[in-house]
C-alpha cells in the first residue's frame, strides 16, 4: 500500500501542472513538428533554443505579472492567457519591432514589413541599429516598475533589509522614483550625444506610458478592492509590461536566427509557457508560499533595466542580463524556502 499511496499522491500533485501546461506543450509539439517537416532539423533546433531563451529570460516577468494578475477576476485571468497570448505573439514579437524600426529610420511600416519578410538579414541590422530607442524605452519603463515596488513607505516585508528599508522610507517623497529614473535617462543621453535625442524621446515615452497605465489602474480601484472595469486596464498594463520585457530578447534573438518566422514561433511558444506559469503561480498561491519571490523578481527587473541603460553606452551580452535575473530569482526562492514551516 505504501508505494501505491506515494504514487497516487505524486499523481495528484502533478495534476495542477498538467492543467496549466498541457495546452502550451501541445502547441509547442505541433509547431516543432511543422517547423521540422517544413524547414528541417537546423530550423527545429533554432526554434527550441529560442523557446529556452524566452522562458529563461522571462521568468522574472512571470513573477511580476502574477502580482498584477492576482488582482484580476478569473475571467480576465483566462483572457490574459487566451487573448493576451495573441497580443504577445503577434504584436510584441512581430509587429512592435517593425514599428520601432520604421520610426527609427523614418520608413513606412509596410516597407519594413516587406524587408522583414524578404530580407531578414537587413531587417535584423536595422533592428539592432534601433537599440537606442528600444533600450531607452525598456530601461525607463522597467526601472519604474522595479522602483515602484520598493519605494513604498507602506511596505513592511523586506528581503535585503539594509537596502529595502532605505528605499521604503524614501517612498514618503512624492514621485522620487520618477525623478531618479529621469536623472539616469539624462546621464545616459549625455554619455551618448550622437543619439541623445533618440534616447530622451524614447525614455520619456516609456515614463509617460508607465505613469498613464499606473494612473488608470489606480483610478479603477476603490479602497484596494478592484472593480469590474479594472480588468481591462490591468490586462493592458500586463501586455505593455510584457512588451517592455520582450524588447531586449527580440533583438537578442536575431543573434541566433535572421528568420523572422522562426523567431516569432520560438519566442511565441516561450511566451505561452511564461503566461501559463503566471496563471499557475496565481492559482497555486505561489507568491504567498514563497514570500521573497516578488522581491527577487523586482531585483531582476532592476538588473535588466540597469543592463539596458549600460547597453546604450557599452555592449552588454544577453546571457549576462539573463543570469543576473536568474541569480536573484534562485536566491529569493532559497530564502523563502528556508522560512517555510516544517511539515
Amino acid at each position: 500500500m505504501g508505494p501505491r499511496f506515494k504514487s497516487g499522491r505524486r499523481l495528484k500533485e502533478s495534476m495542477p501542472l498538467l492543467k496549466f501546461f498541457w495546452m502550451p506543450t501541445a502547441v509547442a509539439g505541433i509547431c516543432f513538428a511543422v517547423v521540422g517537416i517544413q524547414a528541417g532539423f537546423a530550423a527545429l533546433l533554432m526554434t527550441v533554443l529560442l523557446v529556452i531563451l524566452e522562458v529563461t529570460l522571462s521568468f522574472d516577468n512571470a513573477v511580476v505579472n502574477a502580482r498584477v494578475l492576482q488582482r484580476m477576476s478569473p475571467v480576465w485571468q483566462q483572457r490574459f492567457l487566451t487573448w493576451g497570448i495573441l497580443f504577445a505573439v503577434f504584436m510584441t514579437r512581430a509587429v512592435l519591432p517593425i514599428l520601432i524600426v520604421a520610426a527609427s529610420v523614418w520608413v513606412s511600416p509596410i516597407a519594413i514589413a516587406k524587408l522583414a519578410a524578404f530580407d531578414p538579414v537587413r531587417y535584423g541590422e536595422l533592428l539592432h541599429d534601433a537599440h537606442y530607442v528600444i533600450g531607452a524605452f525598456g530601461a525607463v519603463f522597467l526601472m519604474l516598475v522595479g522602483l515602484k515596488y520598493f519605494v513604498d513607505d507602506r511596505k513592511e516585508t523586506h528581503w535585503i533589509t539594509a537596502i529595502e528599508k532605505y528605499l521604503a522610507r524614501s517612498g514618503s517623497i512624492e514621485a522620487v522614483e520618477t525623478a531618479v529614473v529621469l536623472v539616469l535617462l539624462l546621464a545616459a543621453a549625455a554619455a551618448v550625444p550622437a543619439h541623445a535625442l533618440e534616447i530622451l524621446v524614447a525614455g520619456i515615452v516609456g515614463a509617460v506610458t508607465f505613469i498613464l497605465v499606473q494612473g488608470l489602474a489606480s483610478a479603477f480601484e476603490v479602497e484596494g478592492e478592484e472593480v469590474a472595469k479594472a480588468g481591462f486596464v490591468l490586462f493592458a498594463y500586463l501586455n505593455v509590461l510584457d512588451a517592455a520585457f520582450s524588447l531586449d530578447s527580440v533583438v537578442g534573438a536575431f543573434a541566433l536566427s535572421t528568420n523572422l518566422l522562426i523567431i516569432v514561433i520560438g519566442l511565441g511558444i516561450g511566451a505561452y509557457f511564461v503566461r501559463s506559469m503566471t496563471v499557475y503561480m496565481v492559482q497555486q498561491k505561489t507568491l504567498k508560499a514563497f514570500i521573497y519571490l516578488e522581491h527577487g523578481a523586482h531585483y531582476a527587473i532592476l538588473g535588466l533595466a540597469f543592463a539596458m541603460f549600460f547597453g546604450l553606452m557599452y555592449d552588454v551580452p544577453e546571457p549576462i542580463t539573463g543570469l543576473i535575473g536568474l541569480a536573484f530569482i534562485l536566491a529569493a526562492l532559497g530564502s523563502s524556502w528556508r522560512l517555510r514551516p516544517e511539515k
